[in-house]
């Protein structure tokens, strides 16, 4: 039997997968089926524009909004659509007029609970989990379960076959990303300090994801 060549053996080895192709049209309806059958309402749309509208349908005028920290939501619009529009209690807004030296206890508060929060993922794998990673840990508590509405916007690029690729796209890709913005932002790095997986909403109607066909943040 021939040996195999250092070129057929190149060609055998598995790719390295991508962590910036958008999926393909099927592997997001995978992940919506996944996402779905884990009590997660789903809805698969264009592009960062069509997600800007649909966000401004969920959330009544006059809620209590938390955005998190999401290069997502900043480059969409919604961030802006929510802090800045008028439309909504913004806890972002209010936070940042608030003393930390004296408030902080307070702030954390209103992080943790008010009526939405509205935010990204690092990761969603075709098997329906999704994974959030966080320096601070101000979105996880919505995340995980304290306010009563979660609105998740996931670009296409964020899909990973499974948990272990999925934080390896944390590790290798989105904690560079975000330590060169958070440096560039704040003029501190930012850290891999805390790590969220949601496999199930055990509250059906809870959470939405919003999966758009078109890559967008980290």
């Amino acid at each position: 039997m021939t040996a195999p060549t250092p070129q057929t053996r190149a060609n055998q080895t598995p790719a390295a997968p991508s962590f910036t192709d958008p999926a393909t049209d099927e592997r997001l309806e995978r992940v919506a089926s996944a996402l779905k059958e884990r009590n997660f309402d789903v809805e698969i749309l264009d592009d960062a524009d069509a997600a800007r509208a649909r966000v401004k349908d969920l959330i009544p005028d006059g809620a209590t909004v938390f955005t998190v920290a999401s290069e997502t939501l900043r480059l969409s619009g919604i961030e802006e659509d929510i802090n800045d529009s008028g439309r909504y209690d913004s806890v972002k807004r209010r936070g940042l007029a608030m003393d930390r030296a004296t408030q902080m206890a307070e702030i954390w508060r209103m992080l943790a609970c008010p009526d939405v929060v509205v935010g990204s993922v690092a990761a969603v794998t075709e098997t329906g989990s999704l994974v959030a990673a966080s320096a601070s840990g101000s979105q996880l508590p919505g995340y995980a379960g304290a306010e009563p509405r979660l609105i998740l916007v996931v670009g296409a690029q964020k899909v990973v076959p499974d948990l272990d690729t999925a934080l390896r796209r944390v590790d290798e890709h989105c904690v560079p990303l975000e330590d060169e913005r958070a440096m560039k932002v704040y003029g501190v790095p930012s850290a891999l300090n805390r790590l969220l997986v949601l496999n199930a909403e055990p509250r059906p109607g809870r959470a939405t994801v919003l999966l758009l066909r078109e890559a967008i943040g980290f």
